[in-house]
């Protein structure tokens, strides 16, 4: 293939040899291979400053993330081949862990292929492309999709925040097939329908997937699933006797929990509202659960946020700890990058001073395994869920 070469500075490469698939703007030398020259989303050949190969990219040149390593063989630059055997090897993973066929498929950086996410529900596969490179290789993903999985449906969910960062427009598209507004899942015993075309990102958590499984062990009577979506935390404790009460914004979402919980013979309570000021009523009220789960979205998005952010935990956590009898467990989840394992915990234990209690740390959980991290990029590791119980020390 003839491809531009970007070059980078002299000892710019090392990061990159250590594994590392991101070029930043900075590392490259602008004076032989002029960024800004390149087009959004296109392939280059990635050199070193003595005119090396490191690795086929895709460009970013507007971006302080300028480039995305895809590929480090020189005989095996990005397309249908290339994505095929990418996806092969993700799938060879998930099918043997989740067997029912539905799992997160590809993420991103973490199966080698940056910028792209998809997400298999059977026989219908819903895709996002975050980086100008995979929009640029739609055709060449769906090919590789088509020849590995043979699927039904082909959906793109292209309206996620990522896509702004690279100047790329929002839309939802069918790729291939047919794609219903609703598909089918089943977690625990229970029937869901994840909503693919308009439900957040692609319809379904499996991140905390394994998390939730986790909590299946400890025995619920009542239960609080706050931030709860479409109530896969609390509908799976409702299906093993428990009393489940759910709290989200979104009135649509509660709708969801309230067709799952019906589909499935259970009787569940919801509450609509900011999940802090009804956790807050839910107090004031004199109810109490022996089970709190907090699994709200991501208050730190950028750096800059980390304070307020963190002090937003802290809050939360407090408000969740006033809800709980003595013994009772507390799940307290981020998906904040910036907010590392310890600042949570530490999050958690100011809130258990503030309010009185005294918490012990069960176990940790991170994202399921069919969102398997990066060694070398920290940012694939996002997901903290911290399983504590309120005694008294």
């Amino acid at each position: 293939m003839n491809l531009p070469e970007l070059k980078l500075k002299r000892r710019e490469d090392r990061r990159l040899r250590a594994g590392h698939l991101w070029v930043y703007s900075n590392e490259v030398d602008t004076a032989a291979t002029p960024l800004k020259e390149l087009d959004p989303g296109q392939v280059v050949r990635l050199i070193s400053d003595q005119g090396q190969f490191l690795g086929y990219a895709g460009a970013s040149p507007n971006g302080l993330i300028c480039a995305r390593i895809l590929s480090r063989n020189p005989d095996e630059p990005p397309g249908v081949d290339f994505f095929a055997r990418r996806i092969e090897q993700a799938r060879q993973l998930r099918d043997p862990l989740y067997p029912d066929g539905c799992y997160r498929l590809v993420f991103g950086e973490g199966d080698g292929l940056p910028g792209l996410v998809a997400d298999r529900y059977g026989d219908v596969l819903v895709l996002q492309a975050g980086t100008a490179t995979v929009e640029a290789m739609k055709e060449s993903v769906v090919e590789a999709m088509e020849r590995v999985l043979q699927p039904a449906g082909i959906l793109w969910r292209n309206d996620g925040g990522a896509r702004r960062l690279e100047g790329l427009p929002e839309y939802v598209e069918l790729a291939q097939g047919k794609v219903p507004d609703e598909v089918p899942i089943r977690e625990q015993g229970v029937d869901f329908l994840a909503p693919v075309r308009t439900g957040q990102k692609t319809g379904w958590f499996y991140d905390q997937r394994d998390n939730r499984q986790r909590l299946a062990r400890y025995r619920s009577r009542r239960i609080l699933d706050a931030f709860c979506y479409t109530g896969a935390w609390g509908l799976t404790a409702a299906a093993r006797g428990a009393r489940a009460t759910f709290v989200d914004a979104s009135a649509q979402a509660l709708e969801w929990v309230g067709a799952a919980a019906g589909r499935n013979g259970l009787t569940v309570e919801t509450h609509q509202g900011s999940g802090i000021d009804v956790i807050k009523r839910l107090h004031a009220a004199g109810e109490r659960f022996d089970t709190v789960v907090l699994d709200p979205p991501a208050f730190i998005k950028r750096r800059k946020d980390h304070g307020k952010g963190l002090a937003a935990y802290q809050r939360l956590n407090a408000a969740g700890l006033e809800l709980l009898e003595p013994g009772g467990l507390l799940v307290s989840c981020s998906c904040s990058f910036h907010l590392g394992l310890e600042e949570l915990v530490t999050a958690i234990q100011r809130a258990a001073a503030k309010t009185g209690r005294a918490v012990q740390i069960l176990e940790i959980g991170g994202q399921s395994a069919d969102h398997p991290g990066h060694p070398a990029i920290p940012e694939t590791r996002y997901l903290k869920a911290v399983f504590c119980r309120v005694v008294d020390l």
